[in-house]
């Protein structure tokens, strides 16, 4: 177990080509919630490609990152495509050197430290097992390339396949090509073990698993993390795993983290517009607005600016409203005009969660888009009009326009 530190960071990579997959999600799953999150990554990537190309075609994938990983912690980290998230994982690993900055274990300086030499275990999207080794043979070539004696490797081969549960001895005489996805990727998580690291490294583990297998596997590897308290890097576009394996969740954009800390920290106080708009299910409605005198107005919606952000803006100057869609809530209006001071729009599109009695509408006004959240015994169609209440002041955001900082209500 180690902390892992970065101090300025930076990668540069010159090739023009590289990049060119980028605004590929590899970690799309089955929700509306989960396939809007995947394609703010592909969008936003998108203008990540056309804005880090310079002039000299160069892309800067780690912007003078720097970062603590905590000692037994697992930091999940999120980002759009092309953010540099697996860049950050392989400068960890030492996979690539050519870098600036530092990159500390326990305070040492790592950069000049073989990848064989740090004990990292690696689990990769693809499994990356030897097709022509059974799972035991796959277990156990870390021990055979460092000549160790083979009495040690049974007795770590056999010590894992206890830790890995019920079952998985069967998938020691089979080789990669007779295993399922779920089952190759048990065998991966194991070959990752049976060197006992000192840090995991998970680059979306579980994205070429179906609904089921991801769901068991994604409890399988909480249960190894928690169990051993090794440190953890997990690479993950599903907000699901962030939340259940992260300790902390770290955001990622333009080669630079955004914001670091426990998943509920960063949904409730983001730093920045880009955090709130991406971390949620569903996440926070962003609606663009102007300072009109002491408030916020947003076509023809008016909203009293708290007094802490009304003393940092300037009339004219644009702001950005955030509010929590389960905060927000609706009702079918009465004919005439709009109650003053709530939102009222045409319901596009209504998700209903029937695990937890819930639904979320989609209303759109013009070009004021915005969910809310209510019980799902409350009626409502595609196509009615809502009317759909603000939060008090004390529950909204405030966001520069032009910078994406917050605007904090308390300076």
């Amino acid at each position: 177990m180690s902390t892992i530190e970065l101090r300025d960071v930076t990668r540069i990579f010159d090739k023009p080509g590289f990049g060119a997959g980028l605004g590929l999600s590899r970690g799309v799953v089955g929700t509306q919630a989960d396939r809007a999150f995947a394609e703010r990554a592909n969008a936003h990537a998108r203008s990540v490609r056309e804005s880090a190309l310079g002039h000299d075609g160069r892309i800067v994938a780690l912007d003078r990152v720097s970062a603590r990983f905590p000692d037994g912690q697992c930091v999940a980290v999120v980002g759009p495509s092309g953010c540099g998230k697996s860049t950050l994982l392989r400068v960890v690993a030492g996979l690539d050197t050519d870098y600036t900055g530092d990159v500390l274990y326990d305070g040492e300086d790592v950069r000049d430290v073989h990848v064989k030499d740090r004990y990292i275990g690696m689990v990769f999207q693809n499994y990356a097992l030897y097709p022509h080794f059974e799972g035991k043979g796959n277990l156990g070539f870390f021990f055979k390339v460092r000549h160790k004696p083979d009495f040690e490797a049974e007795e770590r081969i056999r010590v894992t396949s206890e830790m890995m549960g019920i079952d998985f001895k069967v998938l020691l005489d089979r080789k990669p090509g007779a295993l399922s996805g779920g089952q190759q990727q048990r065998v991966a998580i194991a070959r990752a073990i049976v060197r006992n690291p000192r840090l995991f490294l998970f680059d979306e583990p579980l994205s070429n698993l179906d609904a089921k297998l991801r769901a068991q596997t994604r409890v399988e590897i909480r249960r190894l993390i928690s169990r051993f308290r090794i440190t953890s890097i997990y690479v993950t576009h599903d907000q699901v795993e962030a939340i259940a394996l992260g300790d902390l969740v770290a955001v990622m954009r333009d080669g630079k983290i955004e914001q670091m800390g426990p998943y509920q920290s960063l949904r409730d106080d983001p730093r920045t517009a880009f955090v709130a708009g991406f971390l949620g299910r569903p996440p926070m409605n962003l609606l663009a607005g102007v300072i009109d005198g002491g408030s916020l107005k947003m076509g023809d919606v008016t909203v009293p600016l708290p007094e802490g952000v009304k003393a940092q803006v300037r009339a004219g100057q644009p702001v950005t409203l955030g509010a929590r869609p389960e905060a927000m809530r609706w009702r079918i209006p009465a004919e005439g005009p709009a109650t003053p001071g709530v939102l009222r729009g045409m319901v596009e599109t209504v998700e209903p969660d029937m695990a937890y009695r819930t639904q979320t509408i989609y209303a759109r006004n013009g070009e004021l888009f915005f969910a809310a959240t209510g019980s799902l015994d409350d009626p409502v169609s595609v196509g009615d009009q809502v009317e759909v209440a603000l939060p008090p002041s004390d529950a909204l955001c405030f966001f520069d326009a032009q910078t994406g900082q917050r605007i904090p209500a308390h300076p």
